[in-house]
């Protein structure tokens, strides 16, 4: 009995030793490519300018970064001075030190303090993590009023397919654009085009896919009522894939 016994506590502390390189290895792949925080800074208090920030560690290299990004909400365009971009290429610097130093950066488009006081509000969110929402479309009530007053404000995305072009063509077949449309839901309402891509910018990196991550939306006292689609970015990356956020702005109003 005490050799069979002792056969079996063997078995069990094989299987606890198999248990546990499956854990570590579970463990490491999550580790596999980054995921960037997403921070909403806010928008000027009349609507014009919205903006948001990402950050974290870069798979491989172990580097901080930080990145802002201020955004003319009429015009979608970056305003002067816009991203901001920081990396700080020491594996012991923290993620707090380069987050330190995009936003004084930043203080030089749109002050933190004024971004702050006009945060708006958070009409939908779908994490990275989410994984029973619909990646594709997001129909949000603009702002938190019950029974609503306002019309759905309702957005879908499509992805497009683009040859890859260098550097991307050597690690990828194929780089990924999207279309985004905002459709009013009401009888009678139109769809209006916010993004079409006729290319992929480099900016992006290497695109594999996209999905809508927020919408954002502000309603200022003395002027049209906008909003910011969040749309998580999944490209290539060195241990894995990784995660961006862009932003797609305009009048809630057509």
């Amino acid at each position: 009995m005490v050799g069979v016994f002792f056969c079996r506590l063997r078995a069990c502390l094989a299987l606890a030793l198999i248990a546990a390189l499956l854990v570590f290895n579970l463990t490491s792949q999550s580790r596999a490519g980054d995921a960037a925080t997403l921070n909403i800074l806010g928008f000027s208090s009349d609507g014009s300018v919205f903006a948001f920030e990402e950050y974290g560690v870069q798979d491989g290299s172990g580097f901080p970064y930080a990145n802002r990004f201020y955004i003319d909400t009429e015009t979608d365009t970056f305003m002067p001075g816009s991203p901001v971009r920081k990396r700080i290429d020491d594996e012991s610097a923290s993620v707090s030190e380069v987050r330190a130093q995009a936003r004084s950066a930043g203080q030089a488009i749109i002050s933190d303090a004024l971004l702050a006081a006009n945060p708006g509000y958070t009409a939908g969110l779908n994490p990275i993590t989410e994984l029973s929402a619909d990646p594709f479309r997001m129909v949000v009530n603009p702002r938190p009023v019950n029974p609503p007053i306002d019309a759905p404000l309702e957005v879908r995305l499509s992805e497009m397919q683009f040859a890859a072009e260098p550097p991307c063509d050597g690690v990828t077949d194929a780089s990924i654009g999207f279309r985004l449309v905002k459709i009013d839901p009401t009888p009678g309402g139109t769809t209006e085009l916010l993004n079409e891509d006729d290319s992929v910018p480099s900016s992006r990196g290497c695109p594999l896919g996209y999905s809508i991550g927020g919408v954002q939306t502000f309603f200022p006292d003395k002027a049209d009522p906008v909003f910011a689609v969040l749309i998580a970015i999944r490209s290539f990356g060195f241990e894995g894939p990784d995660f961006r956020w862009m932003a797609v702005t305009g009048p809630i109003a057509p």
